[in-house]
């Protein structure tokens, strides 16, 4: 098999359309399609298993629609995903978020071919990749009463999207900044100040210049003085709350 070939997955609920795009993608010459998943759940496990290039989402499906599937991802090989649709506002919404292209039902062959030419442009871009699903994750959770963020953070070679949720805190080393999960530190691809413009509205605060805090995982706040506190972390970790960011620590005792 050559390695120049566009591994494609189609996870579509129905069976007609699966067919429709095989049909279509089996005809281009540099594209070899591994898989199909009929529902959310399934696209999880074979996108795991399997780790295409491409995966072509159908948005509306039952149970786990596209953008579910999106914020389940895991690991650190992404796909690029391109949105498969019969409903254009969703399509244009997805695009706008970051999706790579977006295909409306029924699917034409020049559609599918500029589809394809832009895969090709971003394969191997694996920071683009993960800034453009944590992107779609955070539209798809647009319309649920608690929104869900991806944060991208490498380890490695690797990217992977990291729910805000189990981010612990953001470290700032020189011009490195770290993000610390309960067992996993990884790399963020954002300063500190873009992360935590980013972040407004989530239960983030800055305790000193170099670290910012999701307070929902401090276990412990100790008083140094009168304006210098010790946080300990969830996962143990402590860090000292600066003299300048002392009205943060008492925001939080107020929370």
């Amino acid at each position: 098999m050559s390695a120049a070939l566009i591994e494609c997955l189609i996870v579509d609920d129905e069976p007609i359309a699966r067919r429709v795009l095989r049909g279509e993608l089996e005809q281009i010459r540099d594209v070899e399609i591994v898989g199909e998943a009929e529902h959310g759940q399934e696209a999880l496990h074979k996108i795991a298993a399997l780790g295409p290039d491409v995966v072509f989402l159908d948005l509306q499906m039952p149970g786990m629609g596209g953008f579910d599937v999106i914020q389940k991802l895991q690991g650190g090989k992404l796909p690029i995903v391109v949105i498969v649709t019969a409903f254009d506002q969703h399509a244009i919404q997805a695009f706008e978020a970051g999706a790579v292209d977006y295909l409306l039902k029924p699917v034409t062959e020049a559609r599918l071919g500029k589809a394809l030419d832009r895969v090709r442009q971003l394969r191997g871009k694996r920071l683009e990749i993960a800034e453009s699903l944590a992107q779609l994750a955070a539209t798809g959770s647009e319309s649920q009463a608690v929104k869900t963020r991806k944060i991208v953070g490498r380890k490695g070679e690797e990217y992977f999207l990291l729910d805000v949720e189990e981010v612990l805190a953001f470290q700032a080393d020189g011009e490195l900044v770290w993000i610390v999960t309960e067992k996993q530190r990884y790399l963020a691809t954002q300063s500190l100040r873009s992360l935590e413009e980013r972040l407004k509205g989530q239960p983030f605060r800055r305790v000193h210049r170099n670290a910012l805090v999701n307070i929902s995982h401090v276990r412990k706040m100790s008083s140094m003085s009168s304006q210098r506190w010790l946080l300990t972390l969830n996962n143990g970790q402590e860090l000292i709350v600066s003299k300048r960011q002392a009205h943060a620590v008492r925001d939080m005792l107020r929370w």
